[in-house]
């Protein structure tokens, strides 16, 4: 692993869900929960025919609470609020991660399709809260959500981000397109998915980061 193609990063942008937790934790299965019951509630739908319209919406539209809104006018900050009230205390503090990101050279920033409060809650349980400067939220982005470029184009203006001196972490694919398109690095963390605008990829983000430094 090339650890020359990060020498020049000083900004360092990470997902949340499933890139700095493991996909199998049981948070992100709640949150699931939650919107198939806020879609059966508010649609009408049964069980299964609102967890086949989630994962349409999550794959039209890079979120479901985009596809609500787009389709159905869904008031975002009322969705959020009810959908992101789970259990945090499902993730354990991960102190080998909370030194491999603290080594980093330079700023660390959270930029998630939830909520900022929830992007804090999450980083809290795992230990890493006060290891980054800022979290953005899809509140940061007007609402907009990734991969759309509207979402990067305001949450990187506010950041002050230097597009090429910086990295960022994803799990979804289609959220490191525009990144990469911009001139950061990008890197894949989960399954490998060859494609032009990866520069990288990993099962274990910790081991990954603690070997760049």
């Amino acid at each position: 692993m090339p650890k020359a193609d990060f020498s020049h990063v000083r900004d360092w942008v990470f997902d949340l869900d499933h890139t700095l937790y493991p996909a199998n934790s049981q948070l992100f299965g709640q949150l699931e929960v939650n919107m198939e019951r806020y879609l059966m509630r508010v649609l009408g739908l049964d069980q299964a025919a609102a967890a086949r319209r989630r994962a349409q919406y999550w794959r039209a539209h890079g979120t479901t609470l985009a596809g609500m809104m787009h389709h159905h006018g869904t008031d975002p900050v009322a969705y959020l609020a009810e959908v992101q009230q789970i259990d945090f205390s499902v993730l354990r503090p991960d102190p080998a991660l909370a030194k491999a990101i603290a080594a980093l050279p330079g700023r660390k920033i959270i930029f998630t399709n939830g909520s900022s409060d929830y992007a804090h809650r999450v980083t809290n349980a795992l230990g890493l809260n006060d290891l980054f400067e800022t979290h953005f939220g899809i509140d940061d982005a007007g609402f907009v959500s990734k991969p759309h470029a509207g979402a990067f184009e305001v949450v990187f203006s506010k950041a002050g981000l230097q597009h090429r001196q910086a990295a960022m972490f994803e799990d979804d694919p289609r959220n490191l397109e525009i990144p990469h398109a911009l001139g950061l690095k990008t890197v894949l963390v989960g399954q490998p998915m060859p494609a032009r605008h990866i520069h990288h990829q990993t099962n274990d983000l910790t081991t990954f980061l603690g070997a760049l430094t």
